[in-house]
């Protein structure tokens, strides 16, 4: 079966870390405003509180984790109150290696890990709606290793970086992704994911993008009735399912084009479409232009 997780980190192309140490003591606090990327938070030891705007403030705890892939203003701070500092643009750490906050003197409180990354993908902005719009992650061996190996990383200047960092960086989001509860995450394809019925449908219109699903079709593949189906997978999912099929199956074409993997013809029938002539219209409406189009300008 597929694997529709792996298949969307692989399309939005995750790459160009920026990652840096950072220390804090007594009172602190930073806020980070128009990040435009996503970003994640490791806190390696102490405590430390993130507020993220329009959610509650969550306190972080030593071998904890949090994902945003689609980042909103947030603050980072002590358990103190303090006044916020602005961080945006982010700062270099220094040659110490370490952004320290707070009282400067004496031993530090909490230290994490805090960085971003940008999906080199042009359909970025609609492959990460499909992602929680928070991932967080308690006490996870493996995420700790993988954050270590993205610092060691990009802080780094050895041979062949920016491809292990790239793969890096896809291992850390799917393990990011699957070790939070679906359940609990906001609409997306991690929460279908993780529901036992509508799983196989969404494995299945990854599997066979080529073939001419139905709601009915999909509906039988997790064993619902059609109504049932469809409102369960628009609730759970956050679009509806010959939405999701339709954007699946555009991301699949741009990927196509511009590889120049094959020709038009070959793309239509690959992701769907009877002909080059019904495929180019459906592109043109979804992406606002013609296939050959945007093939060159790629």
């Amino acid at each position: 079966m597929a694997d529709p997780l792996s298949e969307v980190i692989s399309l939005l192309q995750p790459a160009a870390v920026f990652s840096k140490g950072i220390s804090g003591a007594g009172r602190w606090a930073v806020c980070h405003s128009d990040v435009g990327h996503p970003s994640f938070c490791a806190v390696q030891e102490g405590t430390c509180r993130l507020e993220i705007e329009g959610q509650d403030p969550i306190v972080l705890e030593a071998g904890e984790f949090v994902l945003m892939p689609a980042t909103a203003d947030f603050t980072l701070s002590g358990l103190e109150a303090a006044e916020p500092v602005s961080m945006s643009p982010p700062v270099t750490p220094p040659s110490a290696g370490e952004v320290r906050h707070g009282r400067q003197e004496g031993p530090a409180e909490v230290r994490l890990l805090s960085g971003y990354f940008v999906f080199g993908s042009d359909d970025a902005a609609l492959l990460a709606s499909l992602l929680p719009e928070l991932v967080y992650v308690r006490a996870e061996k493996r995420l700790a290793i993988l954050v270590e190996l993205v610092g060691e990383e990009s802080h780094g200047q050895r041979p062949g970086r920016e491809h292990v960092l790239t793969r890096l960086l896809e291992t850390l989001l799917i393990e990011a992704l699957r070790s939070a509860s679906g359940a609990a995450t906001s609409p997306g394809l991690l929460r279908g994911l993780a529901d036992t019925r509508l799983s196989p449908a969404i494995q299945h219109m990854h599997e066979s993008p080529e073939r001419q699903w139905t709601v009915e079709e999909l509906a039988t593949e997790a064993a619902l009735s059609r109504s049932a189906f469809f409102k369960r997978f628009t609730r759970t999912v956050g679009l509806r399912p010959m939405a999701y099929l339709l954007a699946w199956r555009m991301a699949l074409a741009k990927k196509l084009l511009r590889g120049n993997e094959c020709g038009l013809a070959e793309v239509a029938e690959r992701v769907g479409y009877g002909s080059a002539n019904t495929f180019s219209t459906a592109f043109r409406r979804h992406v606002g232009q013609p296939p050959a189009q945007y093939a060159r300008s790629h």
